[in-house]
């Protein structure tokens, strides 16, 4: 058969979402339900039958009930279907549902499948809920995301606070802007412009959290309802992870959307897309202002598409922080003044951990059924890590699949050096990046200086909240801290201590 063979040919045929929003907690769905009900609306969106004859079923994990892992198999379940191919990926990663878009693509293009569907779901609202009825001995607030086994383990970087991502991706937000030669006043107002667009989308986004639109000061200022987190992000600067959203989508040949009789404006063509990523300890990068991997995704996916950025109508550029899509909207050279969003962004859309970008898929072919138009979809996951991009168009690319969409060699070879970790050193030391963190009262909980020793090395000191002029240099934006110099001393217990001057 010809690769140009319909039957070879990938589209979206339908696409499904939901949120659930109980009163009570014991009333809301479970991921599995979230998954399940999202590929029923997937379905019925197509307008043809399509589960009962579905032969590849493709999870994203989720991390809110634990003791449902895994849980493709309650999913088949509960649809009742028995897929000859099933899996879940390994991580709740952010670029899970493009990479299982593109499998269920080339699986299609090998003939290995006539009827793929992928879906995710999270409840991390509900289980939140449920776990703050539970009295804890210690009094803490449960947090879901931190209570995590994987992102508890001690290790060096944990010991100077660096956790979760909302501890490290500040160290790209701060790196960047001043790589990019902004005052903090001009990089907070960058993101400011981004947020507030994002939270328009999600206004007029059925499947949005948040449908209030919230101005672009309101997002960067602290307050009461808007508390500092990491410096310099707040929490509307962030992704809102306590929510209950599902989302999945149905992909199927061609040949058998015409069989189906699903109509031909209802189908959405997939070009070509790349993917590549950076080392999975976000202490050996070689650098944080910008990230190899993430540009060779994006270049490579519009290089493969003999597309530029102004033939897109639309793009989902990946928005768990505002680093993100500052990072990659360069890369695309795609205006301040255009949405970087169809749905929301992970904030104001939801940002059911590594499902966010099921909801773009949703919005976007949404956007581009009936018409000509192109669309890409950026996705982002780990600690900026893993990076995986695609284009969708509402008539044929031309792409024809399978397509190898492993990019990493490319992406190795515009690494530069990455620094010798030295964690004994003391001594003089240069700001590489930097963040403070915040408790609940918006007072300054510590610091951590990521910075360069004399001999290239990279190395991590604190900042207490008693070291008022070191936070205070760090956050007023007097200054630009990034580059300054500095002396690491070490305590009696031997932690590194940043010291000013």
């Amino acid at each position: 058969m010809s690769q140009a063979d319909p039957e070879l040919t990938p589209v979206i045929a339908g696409v499904g979402q939901i949120n659930d929003r109980p009163d009570h907690p014991g009333d809301g769905l479970d991921p599995v339900g979230l998954m399940t009900e999202a590929l029923r609306r997937a379905e019925s969106d197509a307008g043809g039958e399509l589960l009962s004859n579905c032969d590849s079923l493709a999870v994203v994990a989720q991390l809110a009930w634990p003791q449902l892992n895994p849980v493709d198999g309650k999913v088949a379940e509960a649809l009742g279907i028995e897929p000859a191919h099933r899996m879940q990926t390994a991580m709740p990663n952010g670029d899970s549902p493009i990479l299982l878009l593109h499998e269920a693509a080339n699986r299609i293009g090998r003939g290995e499948g006539r009827i793929c569907a992928v879906t995710g779901g999270e409840a991390l609202r509900t289980a939140g809920q449920l776990a703050a009825l539970k009295k804890r001995e210690n009094g803490d607030k449960p947090n879901a995301l931190r209570d995590a086994s994987h992102r508890v383990r001690k290790g060096y970087a944990q010991s100077y606070g660096l956790v979760v991502p909302t501890d490290v991706y500040p160290l790209y937000e701060n790196a960047g802007r001043a790589a990019y030669g902004q005052t903090l006043e001009e990089g907070q107002a960058e993101s400011g412009t981004i947020w507030a667009a994002m939270s328009q989308v999600a206004a007029a986004s059925p499947g949005a959290w948040l449908r209030k639109p919230v101005g672009a000061d309101e997002i960067i200022t602290p307050g009461d309802s808007n508390r500092a987190i990491a410096f310099p992000y707040t929490k509307l600067q962030v992704a809102n992870s306590s929510v209950n959203q599902g989302a999945g989508f149905i992909v199927t040949s061609l040949a058998e959307a015409r069989r189906k009789g699903i109509a031909e404006d209802r189908l959405v063509f997939l070009g070509y897309g790349a993917a590549a990523h950076e080392s999975d300890n976000f202490l050996a990068r070689d650098r944080y202002d910008a990230s190899p991997s993430l540009a060779t995704s994006i270049e490579r996916t519009m290089e493969l598409n003999g597309a530029n950025s102004e033939e897109l109508a639309h793009v989902e550029l990946y928005s768990c922080f505002p680093c993100v899509p500052k990072m990659a909207r360069r890369v695309l050279d795609w205006p301040l003044d255009k949405p970087t969003t169809v749905f929301g962004g992970l904030t104001f859309g939801g940002g059911p951990i590594g499902n966010y970008m099921s909801h773009a898929v949703v919005a976007m072919v949404e956007k581009l059924r009936g018409t000509s138009d192109k669309g890409l979809l950026f996705a982002n996951g780990g600690y900026a890590t893993h990076n995986h991009t695609i284009l969708l168009a509402g008539a044929p690319t031309g792409a024809t699949f399978p397509q190898e969409f492993d990019y990493q060699a490319e992406a190795d070879s515009r690494r530069g050096p990455v620094p010798e970790l030295d964690k004994d050193y003391a001594g003089p030391a240069e700001i590489e990046t930097y963040t403070v963190y915040y408790g609940r009262d918006g007072s300054a909980r510590s610091g951590v200086v990521v910075a360069q020793t004399p001999a290239g090395a990279r190395t991590l000191a604190a900042i207490p909240a008693s070291d008022e002029a070191a936070i205070a240099f760090l956050t007023d934006g007097k200054c630009e801290p990034v580059g300054t110099a500095g002396r690491i001393e070490r305590d009696a217990e031997g932690l590194a201590r940043w010291r000013l001057g």
